[in-house]
């Protein structure tokens, strides 16, 4: 028996490192696995290094499950909750105080911003939204000190609105956008009536920020009513300005409540740089032609060539002289080619 008992000892403590290393990967297998549900439910999440901080502090905002390389803009707002969102959109937050980071490629980040106190009362949030890409945004509880707190405004009316489904930017830019024309779009989303009263015409308000400005809000009216319970489908129009490109934020309000946010990349008007370029070659050209025409009309002009007067012999006493001949193929007048003297005619003197 006691050689078995050997052996059994001696094989436990072969097994020993192995049960050891088991052990120590257990917790990594376990963040792993919650970390990989966390991602399949696609719920991005932000942490803070200080649940609190006064004005002029700093604090770190780290954040993870994000989509990689993907440009975020974090806030810290007022009036808002994790479960009711900001009311009042980006207007209740700090924006001069925000800062833009960029997720890695595992979709995580790490920033440090300033404490800035909101335009509105707390309760307070740091507010991470997307610039770019799906739309996606994390609330998490801030507390600002000294920062006065006032309870949230409270729905009136017995109807209640919510988005139901994803919202989309419908719509092309045509020919004349490319030319700097103001781009178009529709906003179209599907919104249900959560209150126990209907909702007729509703007044939406929709507002364009550009960057880390605050959005322009303008009012838009819908036509129809939604009955308790029910659903429907909105279309609003939404314009820019003329020229206007970059990344921007279109949000839809109703009352005090931010309903929904879709990011907007408007492309260059390459028509407009295009048009300038071509004003740059063709006034330089023209000017240029304008100039040349000028010099050749003013420019003198070389005399042109004259023949010579001939030149008079002095008049002698008794009689004119002849002026020479320019010519040299004349004849002489005293001379005709028929009495011109031979040298071979024989002479009819001297026969002796």
């Amino acid at each position: 028996m006691r050689p078995v008992g050997r052996r059994t000892g001696m094989r436990l403590l072969a097994l020993l490192p192995t049960l050891l290393s088991l052990l120590l990967l257990l917790p990594a297998v376990g963040a792993s696995a919650a970390s990989a549900a966390s991602a399949a439910e696609g719920r991005p999440t932000v942490t803070l290094s200080a649940q609190q901080a006064g004005k002029g502090g700093r604090i770190t905002v780290k954040g993870r499950d994000w989509h990689p390389g993907t440009l975020l803009m974090m806030l810290i707002c007022g009036r808002a909750t994790p479960a009711e969102g900001v009311i009042g959109g980006t207007n209740s937050c700090a924006n001069a105080q925000g800062r833009a980071v960029t997720t890695g490629r595992t979709g995580g980040f790490a920033k440090e911003m300033p404490v800035a106190e909101p335009p509105v009362p707390c309760p307070c949030v740091v507010h991470v939204a997307t610039v770019t890409g799906e739309q996606a945004t994390a609330d998490v509880v801030f507390e600002v000190a000294g920062h006065p707190t006032a309870p949230l405004p409270r729905e009136t009316g017995g109807g209640k609105l919510a988005v139901l489904a994803t919202t989309r930017l419908a719509g092309d830019s045509g020919l004349l956008t490319w030319f700097g024309a103001p781009a178009s779009r529709k906003l179209v989303l599907t919104v249900g009536n959560l209150g126990s009263a209907p909702v007729k015409d509703p007044v939406f308000e929709i507002g364009t920020a550009h960057g880390v400005y605050a959005p322009q809000w303008e009012e838009r009216q819908w036509r129809g009513t939604v009955a308790p319970g029910r659903k429907a489908q909105i279309e609003l129009p939404v314009e820019l300005a003329a020229g206007a490109h970059g990344d921007y934020q279109v949000s839809l309000r109703y009352g005090t409540k931010v309903l929904a946010e879709q990011p907007w990349r408007v492309g260059r008007p390459w028509g407009v740089t295009l048009f300038w370029i071509l004003l740059c070659v063709v006034v330089p050209a023209a000017v240029f032609r304008i100039g040349m025409a000028v010099v050749d009309k003013v420019r003198p002009r070389p005399a042109a060539s004259r023949p010579r007067p001939a030149r008079h012999r002095p008049r002698r006493r008794g009689r004119a002289v002849a002026p020479l001949s320019t010519t040299t193929s004349a004849s002489l007048p005293w001379f005709t080619p028929d009495s011109a003297p031979s040298e071979n005619r024989p002479t009819t003197k001297g026969h002796s």
